[in-house]
């Protein structure tokens, strides 16, 4: 297996009725300058479109990866030699960790919009953080790939 090669790469992107609301928002925007004229109205919606459009985006742009012996997820970076169990979590499940069952010191990468998720145990005696919980679409994906990384270091 070739070190650069991924296992498991996945981007939390924004469901496709967010990208509707984006067009719905350029159209609030084109009504609210309507009374100005024409040209307002056209760059009210063209600009509300493509601003919400850009926020929809960047939210849905984090990232989670397995690569060469670490899990990177989001802006964290964590060697598979620090973690433990991999724990798949049902939509159920994962609604009560990300809620009355979460730890503030964890580290979350949740998308509400995504409902299973991956609960990992962080086993590093110097770092404070519990548990690292990752909204997932493919948890089992994710979970061997972690287990594969973690066989192969």
């Amino acid at each position: 297996m070739q070190p650069s090669a991924s296992p498991y790469e996945e981007r939390l992107t924004a469901p496709r009725s967010w990208w509707f609301v984006c067009l719905l928002v350029g159209v609030s925007m084109a009504l609210i300058l309507l009374p100005f004229g024409t040209l307002p109205l056209l760059g009210g919606l063209v600009g509300g479109t493509a601003v919400s459009a850009v926020v929809a985006s960047s939210y849905g742009s984090a990232r989670i990866r397995v690569v060469g012996g670490a899990l990177i997820a989001g802006d964290a970076r964590i060697p598979v030699s620090a973690l433990g169990e991999a724990h798949v979590l049902d939509p159920e499940e994962a609604r009560a960790w990300r809620s009355f069952k979460a730890d503030a010191r964890a580290h979350m990468l949740l998308r509400a919009y995504i409902p299973t998720a991956l609960r990992v145990d962080i086993t590093d005696p110097a770092d404070p953080t519990p548990y690292v919980y990752l909204s997932s679409r493919d948890p089992e994906r994710l979970a061997a790939a972690l287990e594969a990384a973690r066989t192969n270091a």
